[in-house]
């Protein structure tokens, strides 16, 4: 499928799924379910995006950007993805009480109806922030934080759910996911670079607790010492019962040792404006497709289309796709011509979730150049 057909226009209003009329998980959900489908934790960063730039920055110049988008970013992304796929998400993060703490509460938790309890705001302290430049398809990231005060950590008792998504961290672990995990919450995981070069397995002490793990393919081949990401993802499942790699423009492969099903999906060709947070709409999609017990080729086409979608918008969190956009994409590419009818039946399963007819778009934010704005009503 061509970068035309998954684009549907600048300037459009995004719905919740369950604004949209689209809740993935209606069919199985009963009285006695947790009251969150999701609970994540971590940093909110306020992201300062930079796109159109022709070349990575030199020193002694200035470039021009332009395009330029602000949001809430870090776990913010994640949680933002999810929500907007209709899953009822919770999250635990500290907020500064500066102008960019207030605007990420906001946006969180009125434009996107996360819930927040968890949640603190910090007197005093400011918010974190990364400057990203997105050029050549790829970004460069400057940020700039400090730590909480240590008396604003994560709930002792992470809140009940049914999944649960954590960055594990090498080397240390966080006492929130076995705790999550011994009450039956399916915990998701995957892993940033590691700065320490030892690649070591055994240093993810937490995968233990983990249902899956998403690495991308150089950290999968790294960790796994295999040479190939194929053989990564099957020696990964060794450690955690379901192993997904993802393969950047070639898609993503996965293994579930439980049942033995393996799956591969190709990426869909796009013309990336910004990849700020692509990676946790993927794993926002998958979860989804999860919990809703679709098949493992499904999930990873979802999750595949969604990460698609949104390297067409500025920014991380703002940039995620909700269910109308979906149904926008999925009717405009049947419409095009000389489509391959295998790729089409691909993402067939989506007639059976997708509205029926067009509803009224919710309009939520996406990322704006400066902060303070009013909205209008």
């Amino acid at each position: 499928m061509t970068a035309s057909t998954a684009s549907t226009g600048e300037g459009r209003h995004h719905q919740t799924g369950q604004a949209a009329g689209v809740d993935p998980l209606a069919g199985l959900r009963t009285p006695d379910d947790p009251p969150r489908d999701v609970y994540l934790t971590g940093p909110v960063f306020l992201d300062i995006i930079f796109t159109g730039l022709d070349s990575a920055p030199v020193r002694g110049t200035e470039s021009w950007a332009r395009g330029m988008g602000s949001s809430p970013g870090g776990v913010a992304n994640m949680a933002t993805a999810l929500a907007r796929l209709g899953l009822r998400t919770s999250l635990s993060a500290a907020f500064g009480d500066d102008h960019y703490g207030e605007y990420c509460w906001d946006a969180l938790e009125q434009g996107e109806g996360i819930d927040l309890t968890p949640s603190r705001k910090v007197p005093g302290w400011h918010s974190p922030v990364t400057v990203s430049m997105a050029y050549e398809g790829e970004r460069t990231m400057v940020s700039h934080g400090h730590e909480p005060p240590p008396q604003e950590p994560a709930p002792a008792y992470p809140p009940h759910a049914r999944a649960a998504v954590a960055s594990l961290t090498p080397g240390r672990r966080a006492p929130w996911i076995a705790q999550a995990a011994s009450r039956g919450t399916r915990v998701f995981a995957d892993v940033g670079w590691d700065d320490t070069g030892a690649w070591d397995l055994a240093g993810l002490a937490d995968l233990e607790h983990c249902e899956a793990f998403l690495p991308n393919a150089s950290e999968a081949m790294r960790y796994t010492g295999a040479d190939s990401p194929r053989a990564a993802a099957r020696a990964l499942t060794a450690h955690v019962p379901l192993a997904v790699v993802t393969l950047g423009a070639e898609g993503a492969y996965a293994i579930d040792r439980r049942t033995g099903e393996t799956a591969e999906v190709p990426a869909i060709a796009v013309e990336a404006l910004d990849p700020t947070g692509a990676g946790d709409v993927f794993v926002a999609g998958f979860v989804t497709g999860t919990l809703a017990g679709w098949p493992l080729a499904d999930r990873l086409a979802f999750a595949g289309l969604t990460a698609a979608l949104s390297v067409q918008e500025f920014g991380g969190s703002l940039s995620a796709p909700g269910w109308s956009e979906i149904a926008a994409w999925w009717r405009r590419v049947q419409s095009v011509e000389g489509q391959d009818p295998e790729a089409l039946r691909r993402y067939a399963f989506l007639e059976a979730l997708l509205p029926k007819e067009q509803t009224t778009p919710w309009p939520l934010r996406r990322a704006v150049p400066t902060i303070g704005f009013r909205r209008s009503a």
